[in-house]
């Protein structure tokens, strides 16, 4: 035991003067910290309940807005589920239909529904980013934040429609046009991660300030599209022969939690980045003293509970290379505005 000990001393020590695999580790500690396996599930959940009133919407205007060219309207359909691999090609939606009032109350209902993923997006964002509960906007604030992100989610079908067209034109240069269209593919997701994490949080940032998070989360989300398909496969494959149909909403909802998860890693990398937290001390299996990076990171968790405008929480810190001297910990307040 003692020499496993060293050895996980020695570790920790090479850890931390190497960023290349501190900082990987600090992301991944600050993603437990935060609970972020809880927060996917939350993501997986509204994200599921979300998707078919969106789509129910979509149809409905696209069949309006396109009334006369319906190949289209089948085309930018059939271009939003395709980013569901596998299962893409088994989620049907149909159209609001009835009278002019009843359709508008229809749609609306179907948007408002539509929009909880996004509600539980900023949530999530909010807490990765340290952000106290008493700074957090309003459930009206919130909504309205959410129904611009629904036309930000909406103008991107439209991108991927357009991509898949001019795919059309490079048929005779398959390879070139497969290379080219993962990289316009990236880009476009890249662009909107950046979005996201810009605007689902109240945190103090700027645009520069999660670029590298979006980058991040674009490559690992192609990734997941080019790879993930072969995953989802084998679970519905499996899942059919006990559950049947069912079978769709397993491959469903593990394909959304896989979106969701890597989609808050790369969170954690901008909060890593921007807070500088790293190298934290590798405590997983034994506690090791705490680090500047780790009183920092858990200093800002224990902050997110404040509730009330007159309300402050502080945080005690005793190091036994301080030899047992107590230290009062708080983040800048500026920093989650």
């Amino acid at each position: 035991m003692r020499r496993l000990g060293d050895a996980y001393r020695a570790f920790d020590r090479y850890q931390q003067r190497h960023g290349l695999l501190g900082f990987p580790l600090a992301v991944l500690q600050k993603y437990g910290d935060d609970q972020g396996g809880y927060l996917a599930a939350t993501l997986s959940y509204y994200a599921f309940f979300s998707l078919f009133p969106l789509l129910l919407v979509a149809t409905t205007v696209l069949g309006f807005v396109l009334q006369d060219n319906p190949g289209l309207e089948q085309q930018i359909i059939d271009t939003a589920l395709a980013q569901f691999p596998v299962i893409g090609d088994q989620l049907r939606v149909g159209a609001l239909t009835g009278s002019t009032v009843a359709l508008v109350v229809g749609v609306v209902i179907a948007l408002w529904s539509g929009t909880g993923v996004f509600l539980a997006g900023e949530s999530a964002m909010n807490h990765v980013w340290g952000v106290p509960f008493r700074k957090r906007p309003d459930p009206f604030r919130a909504r309205a934040k959410a129904l611009l992100l629904v036309v930000a989610i909406g103008s991107a079908v439209l991108c991927a429609t357009a991509l898949s067209f001019v795919g059309t034109f490079g048929s005779s240069y398959q390879a070139f046009w497969k290379v080219g269209s993962v990289a316009l593919s990236t880009l476009l997701a890249f662009g909107l991660f950046w979005i996201g994490y810009r605007t689902l949080t109240i945190a103090d940032i700027g645009w520069r300030d999660t670029w590298l998070g979006a980058a991040v989360a674009a490559v690992l989300y192609q990734l997941l599209q080019t790879l993930g398909s072969y995953y989802i496969e084998h679970v519905v494959q499996r899942a059919s022969t006990l559950y049947g149909t069912f079978a769709l909403v397993i491959g469903l909802l593990s394909w959304i939690y896989l979106g969701a998860t890597l989609t808050l890693y790369a969170a954690e990398v901008n909060v890593v980045a921007f807070r500088r937290l790293w190298p934290r001390s590798f405590s997983s299996v034994i506690e090791l003293p705490a680090t500047g990076a780790d009183e920092r990171a858990l200093t800002q968790r224990a902050e997110i509970e404040e509730r009330r405008s007159d309300q402050r929480v502080a945080v005690r810190w005793r190091a036994a290379d301080r030899g047992g001297d107590e230290t009062s910990s708080r983040g800048d307040d500026a920093s989650t505005r």
